[in-house]
């Protein structure tokens, strides 16, 4: 049974479908990474939960993504169920205790949890291009734009930021486009609709300040458990790239931030990314990369990353092998893609004697998984068929009265609730156009004297006293030779130019 350098999973069975042992995850290993796979409804978010628990109990902040809202009730205590008290009895867990854990609720969209917030700035070109999914042209502005902010000390904090320092990009193309290479109009304005569009998506709620301290995800409680935050994202997955990019960024602010402490008696932080094949989706090589140095680098920070998703083809080989921990529920093996999976799967696995690892994949019941966890020197352990322990907390989501309680209860209740909007590349870039304006008015003014209004050589018209200077005719010279063009006579025209002659000389 676990104790206070491990977490109790469940209990593995014999051949002959027996108790076995404990199945246990140790601490001092849990900042070496771990991977929770299986089909939809085989028990992945019950994992997800029983491993929460165990790191908060061991006083270890967590933060984990809830995608349909089930996750919610770890929240609140656990009610004794048949199925449940049954399932702890087959794992011998006893006693089975019911407890509620110190959840703090998130949501970028500030509906079911205290708002997240991050700057443009904090955010990075790389990020926002691959928010924004732009071509390699588009890129190249973005980043041109963000060296332009930094010289300039032009603030990014929020989307009109982004916005109007595109457009100010655009007035001085051909300046800017000699220092930096090419920067074209067009390719400045597919950003901006780019944009638009992103805005019209809620992108516009998550970009400003206050930006989210990373300490907050980090509190413990004064009974020395670790909080679980819990991000709302069934709103969120109707724009999954938002949904990956802030979960990349939140890693990536984690590994910058966060002090190196190498091998630790148990993890600082450990972070679960559901719906994990969203992170590597279409994405480009040079993200890929950087998801790969994260994940590799950041276990030196204390930080534990656990994937989870449905197929471990999901995950590119060079992330995968940096999973030491791993829980594989029951795969479908239909089409041909599946049956590779379940064999890249059954290969990641140290094989057991006992069983065929490929075929026990496909035959595993709900809550029922393939478990195999670091072992001492970090080995992983020979893999065992395994029933996962029910959770202490509630079974299945909560209500949203009780969430609200939740809320408003909260430790960091009121510090992002009302958004600060202070000077940036906006209100900057709006000053100096006006001056810019105005300097320019100023300059015509002195120019024309500063008198009156004139109208080019209409001077002597208007009694100004001085000659006209200008070579365009008056007005009487006009209609004059309006009537020159209307005699058909060349008779007619000499004597219409005579006239026209006797007037100007007697001017």
């Amino acid at each position: 049974m676990a104790d206070d350098t491990s977490i109790f999973i469940g209990a593995s069975r014999k051949p002959d479908d027996s108790y076995q042992r404990a199945e246990e995850l140790l601490l001092r290993y849990g900042n070496r990474h771990g991977l929770i796979t299986g089909a939809t409804g085989t028990g992945k978010t019950v994992s997800l939960q029983v491993l929460a628990e165990g790191f908060s109990n061991a006083g270890v902040p967590v933060f984990c993504a809830d995608i349909k809202g089930d996750l919610s009730g770890i929240a609140l205590m656990g009610e004794a169920k048949d199925f449940l008290v049954k399932r702890a009895e087959q794992v011998k867990l006893d006693p089975y205790q019911f407890q509620e854990f110190p959840v703090i609720f998130w949501d970028l969209f500030g509906e079911q949890g205290h708002p997240i917030r991050a700057t443009i700035s904090e955010m990075g070109p790389l990020l926002m291009s691959r928010l924004m999914n732009l071509t390699e042209a588009q890129e190249g502005v973005m980043n041109i734009a963000f060296r332009i902010a930094d010289e300039e000390g032009l603030l990014l904090l929020d989307l009109k930021d982004l916005q109007a320092l595109l457009a100010n990009i655009a007035e001085r193309a051909d300046e800017l486009s000699a220092r930096y290479g090419n920067v074209t109009k067009p390719s400045v304005g597919a950003i901006q609709r780019t944009l638009l569009v992103l805005e019209s998506q809620g992108a516009a709620n998550f970009f400003g300040e206050p930006a989210l301290r990373i300490a907050d995800l980090m509190r413990t409680t004064r009974d020395g458990r670790g909080a679980v935050s819990v991000l709302a994202a069934d709103k969120l997955m109707m724009n999954p790239r938002l949904y990956a990019t802030f979960l990349l960024w939140l890693m990536s602010e984690l590994f910058e931030e966060l002090p190196e402490v190498g091998d630790l008696d148990q993890p600082k932080l450990v972070f679960f990314f559901d719906e994990a094949h969203l992170l590597f989706e279409d994405a480009p090589k040079v993200l890929v990369d950087r998801v790969e140095q994260v994940v590799r680098l950041i276990r030196s920070k204390g930080v534990g990353v656990y994937f989870v998703t449905q197929n471990p083809l999901d995950i590119p080989e060079k992330v995968l092998a940096q999973l030491g921990n791993r829980v594989q529920h029951a795969l479908r093996a239909y089409t041909p893609r599946e049956q590779q999976a379940v064999r890249t799967a059954a290969e990641t696995f140290r094989p057991n004697p006992d069983f065929d690892c490929a075929t026990a994949i496909t035959q595993l019941a709900t809550g029922e998984a393939l478990v195999s966890m670091l072992e001492d020197k970090g080995v992983p352990a020979m893999v065992q068929r395994t029933l996962i322990r029910p959770p202490s907390s509630r079974l299945g989501p909560i209500t949203p009265d009780e969430r609200r309680k939740i809320i408003a209860e909260s430790p960091v209740t009121g510090q992002y609730d009302q958004v600060v909007d202070r000077e940036s590349a906006f209100e900057m870039l709006q000053k100096k156009t006006k001056e810019a304006q105005d300097a320019e008015a100023q300059a015509q003014q002195q120019n024309s004297g500063g008198s009156r209004w004139t109208i080019p050589g209409f001077d002597d018209v208007l009694g100004s006293g001085n000659r006209r200077s200008s070579n365009r005719q008056t007005v009487a010279e006009a209609a004059i030779k309006s009537v020159v063009r209307s005699v058909g006579s060349s008779v007619g025209r000499a004597i219409v130019r005579g006239i026209l002659g006797s007037l100007a000389r007697g001017r």
